[in-house]
């Protein structure tokens, strides 16, 4: 048997597999994670302020598109108006239409005379009455929708307001509805501030932490309570205009204008001036 022979030196190298080949390099360093953080902080920072700004330029341009659509439809409603005011008003002379001297005058001639005075008073006066009576009728109806989707809008933020989390187990129902004004039932902001307000005074004490209110928020945190405050002005908001936009188009349907006492009154007058003018064209015939 041949003795073994067995190195005396120490081996200096390493085989691969022994590597920790995927360690990071930074794990431990401390000063690369404070730069790190600080990037991640200021990145996040620079993408919200970007979305901030172009929020806000979004709400300019269509702040200044409905003042455009505004005024488009303002610009062709008065045109509108005038030119079936002018329709009315202009007349056809003629030649023959020139009174001539009579010196006695027949029953048909004062007739005539009479129908074509009292057409023309009519006439002249019919496209102010309309406008009064079609204005009117519009602003009552603006009037009217407006303080119903109020109404309606007060009405979702108090239900709301009163139905979060046993809201009203801690606090009065009478303070919610002291709270919600016209102003601000549905202002996002307002409605946080609010909740967060309650929480802060009266969820910090030990009494009320049981709560199911305060539980609640300490459990999944104020950002909920913000947004879920958000909601119910959005909430708030979207029943009063369509409540609103409910009552005006109620307003101003055909059925309630033919039921208005003053267009009612410049229908009878349009006919009798129609009338008037008919016995004024049949006399004039006549008199040919």
């Amino acid at each position: 048997n041949k003795p073994s022979i067995t190195p005396r030196h120490i081996q200096t190298t390493r085989l691969l597999c022994e590597c920790e080949l995927y360690m990071p390099n930074y794990d431990n360093d401390l000063e690369m994670k404070r730069v790190m953080q600080k990037f991640h902080d200021r990145t996040t920072q620079r993408f919200q302020e970007y979305d901030e700004k172009l929020q806000e330029k979004r709400q300019i341009y269509k702040d200044k598109c409905d003042k455009e659509i505004q005024k488009i439809i303002l610009k062709d409603k008065l045109e509108k108006e005038l030119n079936e005011k002018f329709a009315i008003l202009q007349t056809d002379i003629h030649s023959d239409a020139i009174p001539t001297c009579i010196c006695e005058k027949s029953l048909a001639d004062k007739v005539e005379k009479n129908c074509l005075r009292c057409g023309g008073i009519l006439g002249s006066a019919m496209p102010q009455l309309g406008l009064i009576g079609g204005s009117a009728l519009y602003v009552a109806a603006v009037k009217s929708s407006v303080e119903l989707g109020i109404k309606m809008g007060m009405q979702t933020a108090i239900t709301s307001l009163n139905e979060l989390w046993g809201l009203t187990r801690l606090i009065n129902a009478t303070v919610i509805e002291k709270f919600v004004t016209p102003t601000n039932y549905c202002n996002k902001t307002s409605i946080i501030e609010f909740l967060n307000k309650i929480y802060s005074n009266s969820c910090k004490t030990g009494a009320n932490s049981s709560k199911l209110f305060c539980h609640t928020v300490s459990s999944r945190g104020v950002e909920a309570l913000a947004k879920r405050g958000a909601d119910i002005a959005e909430q708030a908001h979207s029943i009063g205009a369509e409540a609103a936009s409910g009552k005006f188009a109620e307003m101003t349907s055909v059925s309630a204008i033919f039921s208005d006492p003053v267009v009612i009154s410049a229908i009878v007058v349009v006919t009798i001036a129609v009338i008037l003018l008919i016995i004024y064209l049949i006399l004039r015939y006549r008199r040919k």
